[in-house]
């Protein structure tokens, strides 16, 4: 084996990932299994290195796991279309926009609901009012199906 090595702790360390995380990893399958000394260590290399770097820098960008593997296969064929990680990427883009557009109306109704709120007595507290309201004619999400409730 020639570069670079490390043990677990080392990798877990340099990539900021958790140990736990780096052995979940491998029982994955997202992670290729490290050689074991004759003590039964781990030793890691580069590549894998690399391999937990770009997992890691893909879930922080909130990749699904799902999604991760499949950009992992993708790598794996350099001269292959970028079609579908353009595709994956995408999607991911649009669910995000999505989310960022919930959360900003959730932010108005939120900030219109406190506004609202005089501190006086819960009597007649206008944040109560609002919640007891359940047909939701104060809100401004037309649809609430999509919230989840747990």
């Amino acid at each position: 084996m020639q570069g670079r090595t490390y043990t677990i702790g080392e990798l877990a360390r340099d990539t900021g990932t958790k140990v736990e995380t780096v052995r979940w990893y491998e029982r994955d399958g997202i992670m290729p299994a490290p050689i074991r000394t004759a003590g039964g260590h781990r030793v890691y290399t580069e590549a894998h290195r690399n391999r937990l770097a770009f997992v890691r820098h893909a879930r922080e960008l909130g990749f699904s796991l799902q999604d991760v593997r499949e950009l992992l296969q993708l790598t794996d064929d350099p001269e292959g279309s970028c079609a579908t990680a353009d595709g994956i990427a995408r999607q991911h883009l649009a669910s995000v926009q999505s989310r960022i557009s919930r959360l900003q109306a959730l932010e108005a109704e939120l900030t219109r609901m406190v506004d609202a709120c005089s501190g006086g007595r819960v009597a007649d507290c206008h944040v109560i009012e609002i919640l007891a309201d359940h047909s939701h004619a104060h809100c401004l999400f037309s649809d609430h199906r999509g919230a989840d409730l747990r």
